[in-house]
C-alpha cells in the first residue's frame, strides 16, 4: 500500500502530519506563539530596571525562587529555558524544511516574482538567522557572563548597565530588536492564517494586531538601552 513503510506498518498520525506542510507550519505557529508570549513576559520584566537596582534585582533573584518551596531553587527557571529551547529547535527545523519544501516543489523560478511575498520570506529568513545568532551572544553575555568583561556576578542590574555602556553592546541589541519587531510582525500574522483564526473579516484586525505587538516589543526592549545611553538609568 502507498501509506504502508516496509514493515508493512502505516506510519504514525503524528509522523504524517509532521511530514505535511501543514504540519510543519502548525509546530511554526504553535512554537512561535510559545516564544512570544515569553517575550511579552521577558519585556515587561526587562522595564522593571527603570524602578532602580533594588527592583530589578529582586524580580532576578524571584524568578530564581520561583515555585519555592514546592520546587527547588531555579528549577522553574530552567523548565522555562528547556521549554523555551524545544519552542526555538522546532521553530528552526519546521523553518527550513518548509524551505526545502517549496524549492523542491518549484524547481524553475517564477519569471515575475511576487514582490511583497518574496520580501516577507527573506525578512524571516535572515530575520531568524539574525534573532539565533543575538540569543547565543545575549546568553553568553547576561546569562553566563562570558563575554561580559565588566560583569558581577549575583548583579544583574549593574551588568545590564555594562552592556549598555559599550557602542557594540548597543548597536547588537538594537538591530536584534528591529529585526525581532519584522519577525513578530509577519510571524504573528502567519500563525493566525495557519490555525485559523485568520479570515477576511478579521483580517485588518489581525494585521493592525501584529504592527502593535511588534511595536510594543521593540519599544519596551530597546528602551532599556536608550535609557542607559541617555543616563536615565545609570
Amino acid at each position: 500500500m502507498a501509506l504502508a513503510t516496509r514493515t508493512g506498518r502505516r506510519p504514525s498520525t503524528t509522523r504524517t502530519l509532521w511530514d505535511s506542510s501543514v504540519g510543519k507550519k502548525t509546530v511554526m505557529a504553535v512554537s512561535g506563539l510559545i516564544m512570544l508570549g515569553y517575550l511579552v513576559a521577558h519585556m515587561l520584566g526587562n522595564l522593571k530596571i527603570f524602578f532602580g537596582p533594588e527592583e530589578f534585582n529582586g524580580y532576578a533573584h524571584w524568578l530564581r525562587t520561583l515555585g519555592s518551596p514546592f520546587l527547588h531553587h531555579e528549577w522553574a527557571l530552567w523548565i522555562v529555558r528547556v521549554v523555551l529551547l524545544a519552542a526555538v529547535i522546532a521553530h528552526a527545523v519546521s523553518a527550513y524544511q518548509l524551505s526545502r519544501l517549496a524549492i523542491g516543489a518549484r524547481p524553475v523560478k517564477y519569471a515575475h516574482k511576487r514582490r511583497r511575498a518574496a520580501y516577507a520570506t527573506r525578512t524571516m529568513r535572515w530575520g531568524g538567522v539574525i534573532l539565533g545568532l543575538f540569543i547565543v551572544w545575549h546568553l553568553l553575555d547576561l546569562t553566563t557572563l562570558t563575554v561580559n568583561e565588566r560583569a558581577w556576578a549575583g548583579h544583574p542590574y549593574e551588568n545590564v548597565l555594562a552592556t549598555f555602556s559599550t557602542w557594540y553592546g548597543n548597536t547588537l541589541y538594537i538591530v536584534a530588536m528591529a529585526a525581532l519587531g519584522l519577525h513578530v510582525r509577519h510571524g504573528f500574522w502567519s500563525a493566525a492564517q495557519t490555525l485559523g483564526a485568520g479570515n477576511a473579516r478579521r483580517e485588518r484586525t489581525l494585521k493592525l494586531l501584529a504592527n502593535a505587538l511588534a511595536l510594543v516589543l521593540f519599544a519596551g526592549f530597546v528602551s532599556v538601552p536608550v535609557a542607559v545611553m541617555a543616563g536615565v538609568v545609570n
